[in-house]
């Protein structure tokens, strides 16, 4: 007999005997978790029908495994309705296909079930929005937690989860007595896998992750209606060979919040192989039959990798790397709330049909936190080997402000195709400031150029960098203002007659190996075309 059958045997027994007796010593449904004690949830009473509440049967697994030293639960195929699960430590939630786990609406007022309440409040609520200070209201949830574990092929659906928009007709609001805003949260935890299963309408959040170390999450698909995954004041994680579709909201969203009460950087992270869009109806790319929006969405569409916006304690030591963004927005690194961001990486990027700036790098002092905090840093970020087909208008934005400076940045190995069209008169705009505003392509308005806009900014290399445009653009190719010690090599832009660089109050420019473009160094310039 093959051990493929052996261990088939095996778990058809043990499923078998769990409708009798409440747990088995037998080879999980898993094979990575050989040797494990398997929970079925349907022996604690769970029913797997869609309407019958199963969230007792399912804590009561959970408590049962936990008494025993930690073990597997196991989700058999049929579709759980439940509010909050509480995991513990040395507990995996096993999916196995065909199982789903259904965030179920809240209740009728006056009854007394419906998702743990939230957290009190503490007093550096502010410094966030709701969401992102509370975790005990979330279909499933875990605090100070090590060991745990949700895998498997099956579906997270938070169907009856809050996105936390008060005005949601059709859902219920955030701070509602009973209601759930997000599908999976943590906090304070360490050694924890995420793998295999998929996410469908997570709410808020399909995954808020805040203050876990040692987290790898691997081959999830999350087709969502806010943000996919938020990995907050968290150390030593791998994200890789994930599909996030989140047209509201961000795709891969590392943050670095004051939600702990302290700051706390984000930090050890890798992003790698993963796809991120936001132009797909929610649930039509898990089902395979990926439907778009209609015209009218484009300009809405999210769906990006960005750091931030809440960013207080910092981001350091990242690399992003072979992964593709599609019908969405560019990727962004923002820190404006104090945050040092600092030693990224980010290569082998494929972009199409980009709604703004293929490229957004903010260095902001809104300086949302405790009064004593600095302004912060955005330094050391080396990015190479991209290409971003059909970008909208905006040029890609690396923009500091007066007196802090985005410093020592190097791009590489880029091509950047715009829609462009312009009008010269675009080319003579003069973008506001805006250091406190929310970080956004979008918050300077239009911008006079056609390929990067950089402001704010000492030690920038640019080297092999192509920029073309789809329709003639009339703006300069690269506007650089308060720009020091700056070197472009080899650089390839459009055939027109506007300047390809348009400098203001530049110090340490030189441009050399470009074909359009004589070798030119320039010690200092006020104002100067070339």
């Amino acid at each position: 007999m093959s051990t493929d059958r052996r261990d088939f045997l095996r778990l058809a027994t043990a499923t078998l005997a769990g409708a009798t007796k409440p747990a088995t010593q037998a080879s999980s449904p898993s094979p990575n978790l050989e040797g494990s004690a398997v929970y079925n949830v349907r022996a604690y009473g769970a029913t797997g029908d869609g309407h019958t509440i199963d969230s007792r049967a399912i804590n009561s697994a959970v408590d049962a495994a936990s008494a025993a030293g930690g073990g597997t639960i196991h989700f058999p195929a049929g579709t759980y309705a439940s509010y909050s699960i509480r995991l513990k430590s040395n507990i995996t939630l096993y999916l196995d296909n065909g199982a789903t786990i259904l965030a179920a609406g809240i209740p009728l007022e006056g009854t007394t079930n419906g998702y743990d309440p939230a957290e009190p409040q503490g007093p550096w609520e502010p410094y966030q929005d709701y969401g992102h200070n509370h975790w005990h209201n979330s279909l499933i949830w875990g605090e100070n937690l090590h060991g745990i574990a949700i895998v498997g092929p099956g579906l997270i659906w938070g169907k009856g989860l809050s996105r936390g928009h008060e005005n949601d007709t059709d859902l219920p609001g955030t701070t509602k007595p009973g209601a759930g805003n997000k599908a999976i949260a943590l906090k304070n935890c360490r050694n924890v896998l995420l793998r295999d299963f998929s996410v469908l309408q997570g709410g808020w959040f399909a995954l808020l992750a805040t203050g876990v170390d040692n987290l790898t999450i691997d081959n999830l698909k999350i087709d969502t209606n806010r943000d996919g995954l938020d990995i907050d004041c968290c150390k030593n994680v791998r994200v890789s060979n994930c599909t996030v579709n989140s047209p509201w909201d961000d795709g891969i969203c590392p943050k670095s919040s004051f939600a702990l009460g302290h700051a706390r950087a984000t930090e050890n992270l890798t992003i790698s192989n993963c796809y991120v869009t936001g132009d797909y109806q929610p649930g039509t790319v898990l089902d395979g039959t990926w439907q778009r929006f209609g015209p009218e969405f484009r300009s809405r569409a999210t769906g990006r990798i960005k750091f931030g916006t809440e960013s207080n304690g910092g981001f350091k030591n990242i690399t992003i790397s072979n992964c593709v963004f599609e019908s969405c927005r560019g990727l962004a690194l923002e820190t404006v709330d104090g945050a040092q961001c600092e030693d990224i990486t980010i290569t082998n990027i494929a972009m199409r049909d980009i709604r703004n700036s293929p490229f957004f790098l903010r260095l902001g002092t809104r300086m949302r936190g405790p009064q004593e905090a600095q302004p912060g840093t955005l330094k050391r970020v080396l990015i190479s080997n991209v290409v971003s087909y059909g970008a909208a208008q905006l040029p890609s934005i690396l923009s500091g402000v007066p007196d802090h400076l985005i410093e020592d940045i190097k791009l590489s190995d880029i091509y950047l195709h715009q829609i462009g069209g312009a009008s010269p008169e675009m080319a003579t705009t003069r973008p506001p400031e805006k250091e406190n505003a929310y970080p956004e392509p979008e918050m300077f308005g239009a911008l006079p150029s056609a390929g990067f806009y950089l402001r704010h900014i000492r030690n920038l290399e640019l080297s092999n960098i192509e920029i073309a445009t789809q329709t003639p653009d009339s703006r300069p190719a690269f506007h650089l203002a308060d720009v020091h010690a700056s070197d472009f090599f080899r650089i390839k832009v459009p055939q027109t007659r506007s300047p390809i660089f348009r400098l203001q109050n530049v110090t340490g420019f030189r441009v050399y190996g470009s074909r359009q473009l004589p070798d030119t160094t320039i010690d200092n310039a006020a104002s100067r075309d070339l």
